[in-house]
């Protein structure tokens, strides 16, 4: 698969999964400063590594929760939370990602992804 092809199936799939808005205000704020990482981001991380065939989409959001988690990405949870809502998890799968990551990368960093997650699960009217 050619470049843009890989960057026309990352935008797909990123849209499909971050949601129309969050990517539309991406590009709109894009300059030629920000262009190149767009660019890598679209064609590597969605069209490369979300488009690949060894875990679901699910599974994807549950792996990329419990790394933003434990690498204290908070910036990005929230994000990431309506993504996994997008792909199908429950609030209850969402819960217990974040469960399970406290054992290994802490509570403090679960406790903070658990009050970002409650707080996005409100908003987007998916219980708690």
């Amino acid at each position: 698969m050619d470049d843009i092809e890989r960057t026309r199936q990352g935008m797909q799939v990123r849209r499909e999964v971050l949601g129309e808005m969050h990517v539309d205000r991406a590009i709109a704020t894009t300059s030629s400063f920000t262009q190149p990482f767009q660019d890598f981001i679209t064609r590597y991380a969605w069209g490369d590594v979300w488009t690949r065939p060894g875990l679901s989409r699910p599974e994807r959001s549950m792996v990329t929760l419990a790394v933003l988690t434990a690498l204290g990405r908070e910036h990005e949870i929230g994000l990431h939370v309506r993504a996994a809502l997008r792909n199908g998890l429950t609030a209850g799968q969402i819960s217990e990602v974040l469960l399970h990551t406290a054992v290994y990368a802490g509570v403090p960093a679960a406790n903070r992804a658990f009050a970002i997650a409650q707080q996005v699960l409100r908003e987007e009217g998916a219980g708690e």
